[in-house]
């Protein structure tokens, strides 16, 4: 079984210009998004509530309580996007900022799904038309690619659902390069175009690398608010869940250090590097909106 995460992310072109970089943002949309929504929900009928895939990279939701995955209402498409996000506190979400607008198409409403496998059913769903994007965001370049999204109402906490911890003390000063990661999300298990069954959770196991080594690969897209996976041996995010939870661990305490951004245009398994928006970046800016 393939070790490539389920995460639907922005697709950019693997080259050194900005200008190219721009060119291919486009390329991934809400409204691509959408069809993996479409694709997720199809395969979870097919699966069932009731079914387990045992094995591999796949899941329980109480290894990843914090993780919240969203279906993202689009003004202007007939049904909706799927991405993924962190639990923070009971009211809030951290998300990707081009959950909310990709550049051509904007949400007008999120569902927050928690503590369910499946994205289309099972665990608590809260609605919200809430969201804070970061006053930098540029979808054209994905540069502060963040946004926090405001619960209507507190979560009950459980063991299927509970808020991660967000860095502290000497973690603020990290730069993580060389550590183990993990990510978890929905979405696509690979490069294949014909889905399969395996649509529940995954997460998957990634090394940082440094900022300057993925300069290589992406060029200006990358800056010092990203942090950088080694994609070799054809492991990273991939379509299902841009916007989700890169994660730390602290004897045994998963602490949240990034939020899905980007992969590479030419694929998932092609052994490119995935990015991610660095959480510590933004932690004044997180802290004011929780």
């Amino acid at each position: 079984m393939k070790s490539i995460l389920l995460l639907a992310c922005l697709l950019v072109n693997v080259a050194w210009s900005l200008a190219t970089w721009q060119e291919n943002v486009s390329k991934w949309s809400l409204e691509s998004g959408m069809e993996d929504a479409r694709r997720i929900k199809h395969f979870e009928h097919l699966i069932g509530p009731l079914s387990r895939i045992v094995g591999g990279a796949i899941a329980p939701v109480r290894s990843h309580p914090y993780l919240a995955g969203l279906l993202v209402d689009v003004i202007g498409l007939p049904s909706p996007a799927a991405c993924g996000g962190s639990l923070l506190s009971s009211t809030r979400v951290l998300t990707a900022a081009h959950c909310w607008n990709d550049g051509r198409f904007t949400a007008w409403r999120f569902t927050v799904v928690l503590g369910s496998p499946f994205l289309f059913h099972g665990g608590v769903r809260i609605p919200t038309f809430t969201i804070a994007v970061h006053p930098q965001y540029n979808p054209r370049t994905l540069n502060n690619d963040i946004a926090i999204l405001y619960l209507p109402m507190r979560v009950s906490f459980s063991d299927a659902i509970r808020p991660i911890t967000l860095p502290h003390g000497p973690l603020l000063n990290m730069d993580f390069t060389g550590r183990w990661l993990k990510t978890a999300g929905y979405g696509r298990y690979s490069d294949l175009s014909t889905p399969t069954t395996n649509t529940m959770v995954r997460n998957i196991f990634l090394q940082a690398i440094s900022t300057q080594q993925c300069r290589r690969i992406y060029g200006n897209a990358i800056l010092d608010s990203n942090i950088c996976t080694n994609g070799a041996g054809g492991v990273g995010i991939c379509q299902g869940d841009s916007g989700g939870p890169l994660t730390y661990s602290v004897q045994g305490q998963d602490i949240l250090i990034g939020v899905s951004s980007f992969v590479a245009q030419d694929g998932c398994e092609l052994g490119f590097p995935s990015a991610f928006a660095r959480v510590t970046s933004y932690i004044d800016w997180i802290h004011r909106h929780m």
